[in-house]
């Protein structure tokens, strides 16, 4: 297992002669060494493609990350609400599927039925939006042509070959921010929706059902991985969408994020994967309904790709500890042909990382205060140069800094500048 020992950064503190002044060198950056990837909580996904490889099935797996719980069908055919463009100013969709058909109505119409759209869009058109002060303005583009939608707050999308509307099997593009993705089933949303600092945005959701067009577009872990592995990852991806499930979320219009702060969610495009997709879906109906849980309820199935050689607890990570959290031995997260990305890492991190990290206005020390039984920091405290000191848990260093993981050591310091003379005393 791979030990992580505590290094205290030591600044040095130069004398200004004759003033008698001192100061303090404040260092460009930091350099920090460390293993895994992610927050260590939960089951680990190297670790289960490695059991899968020993031949473990997917409820061994699952019971050995995840302590005192049971694997029990459960319903899981409720309508999720998963967000798949957050903080947007514009956006675009269309379709290539021939005689498919895409439709826009005002308002958010859940599943009504006996709703007349506000326009029928052509397969070679495209369907725009964009923000209009506290509205969302939409538009159809055909050739040179475009033709305007009257503004309203949220608009609902809906295509042919869904349960919401029949006909030909329609295939849709959702492009924003550089990014176009491909959705075949449910129906979306475009909500204006106020941000605490950038005024209103539009948030797109896409509702679909959990139990297979959700699940099926969550993109987790490669669909090349052993079937056992698969399995247990979408009963964990099951387990963690069905512990969301109904509790909205303003801010995103949403019950959960398409993106790693909840679950990724590719879309059409993980189903369809040339090769590969048929052996992630599988993996989803063949563990039809099964759910991890404590007494009998969905746990928050936390998983991460990759430790340091050992599990961490919720408790260490975030504070609050959860029962079916616990720490674990997870030494295929250490070996270079299983993890060869993060068995190792190596990290420089920015001065103005560290001191924003902190909410500092520099750093000059830094220092590993506290180290957990699993290998993570639990405290790392941060010295400015007028004194000033705070402290962050180590899972909270790492998602400020975006440095793979919170099992590091700190192993130096680099390019540090001139200093700054300290007023005399």
């Amino acid at each position: 297992m791979r030990i992580f020992k505590p290094i205290i950064l030591a600044i040095a503190v130069v004398l200004i002669l004759p003033a008698q002044s001192s100061a303090r060198e404040i260092p460009v950056s930091f350099q920090i060494k460390g293993a895994g990837y992610g927050h260590g909580v939960g089951m680990s996904q190297i670790g289960a493609r490695a059991k899968a490889l020993a031949g473990e099935t997917a409820t061994a797996i699952i019971s050995y990350y995840y302590k005192d719980v049971a694997i029990e069908p459960l319903d899981d055919t409720k309508v999720l609400r998963v967000n798949i463009g957050h903080l947007l100013t514009s956006a675009k969709m269309a379709t290539a599927t021939p005689d498919a058909t895409l439709q826009i109505f005002s308002g958010d119409i859940g599943d009504a039925q006996d709703v007349v759209p506000l326009a029928v869009v052509p397969v070679k058109s495209s369907l725009n939006f964009s923000i209009f002060g506290s509205t969302v303005l939409p538009s159809v583009v055909t050739g040179k042509k475009t033709l305007s939608i009257p503004r309203n707050r949220i608009f609902t999308v809906r295509w042919s070959g869904t349960r919401y509307l029949s006909g030909v099997d329609g295939v849709i593009s959702l492009s924003h921010n550089g990014a176009t993705k491909k959705y075949r089933y449910g129906q979306m949303q475009f909500r204006a929706v106020k941000a605490a600092t950038m005024g209103y945005r539009i948030e797109v959701t896409n509702s679909v059902r959990l139990s297979d067009e959700y699940l099926w577009g969550v993109s987790e872990v490669p669909s090349s991985w052993p079937e056992a592995a698969l399995q247990a990852q979408a009963i964990a991806s099951r387990t963690f969408a069905m512990s969301k499930a109904g509790i909205y979320r303003s801010s995103c219009d949403c019950d959960l994020y398409g993106e790693i702060s909840d679950q990724t969610f590719l879309g059409y495009a993980k189903e369809t994967e040339k090769g590969w997709g048929q052996f992630w879906k599988a993996a989803v109906t063949n563990t039809v309904g099964l759910t991890i849980t404590q007494a009998g309820k969905p746990i928050s199935a936390y998983f991460g790709s990759s430790t340091g050689g050992l599990t961490e607890t919720s408790g260490n990570a975030w504070g609050t500890q959860k029962s079916f959290t616990h720490s674990v031995a997870d030494l295929s997260s250490l070996d270079p042909v299983l993890n060869p990305r993060f068995y190792q890492w190596d990290r420089t991190v920015t001065q103005s990382s560290v001191a924003a990290a902190f909410a500092l206005p520099d750093v000059v020390l830094l220092e590993v205060v506290l180290k957990n039984s699993s290998g993570t920091v639990a405290t790392i405290r941060a010295t400015s140069s007028t004194g000033v000191q705070k402290s962050l848990r180590g899972e909270t260093f790492r998602s400020r800094t975006k440095i793979p993981s919170a099992y590091f050591d700190l192993v130096g310091m680099q390019n540090a500048v001139e200093p700054t003379p300290s007023p005399s005393p």
